[in-house]
């Protein structure tokens, strides 16, 4: 029987904006991940970025402060998507939160 580890963290990067993560592991592949950068608005977290595989593939979800996303499919599997998302948003994320905060995609 194999074993699932789940892994969750959140993380703040600023008083307004924080990281998600949550991934698991089993056998050791990467079977589901999540990365999420959230700014709060308005006394509410709301996702501007998100790196998943939802709908069973690995993939960014841009969005903005009008709820409209655009989906860009990546060419990794779940285990490369996770490293580059964790990567792109430690790196990126003040842009990415100013863009969010003006109403544009990040």
């Amino acid at each position: 029987m194999a074993v699932t580890k789940r892994r969750y963290y959140l993380r703040s990067l600023d008083l307004d904006t924080r990281l998600r993560v949550e991934f698991e592991v089993s056998r050791g592949k990467v079977q589901r991940f999540l990365v999420q950068l959230e700014v709060e608005t308005q006394g509410e977290w709301r996702a501007a970025l998100r790196y998943d595989c939802a709908h069973g593939y690995a993939h960014c979800d841009r969005l903005n402060l009008q709820g409209e996303q655009k989906k860009q499919k990546l060419p990794l599997d779940y285990a490369q998507a996770l490293a580059f998302a964790q990567q792109d948003i430690r790196k990126n994320w003040q842009s990415y939160r100013e863009r969010y905060l003006k109403g544009e995609f990040p």
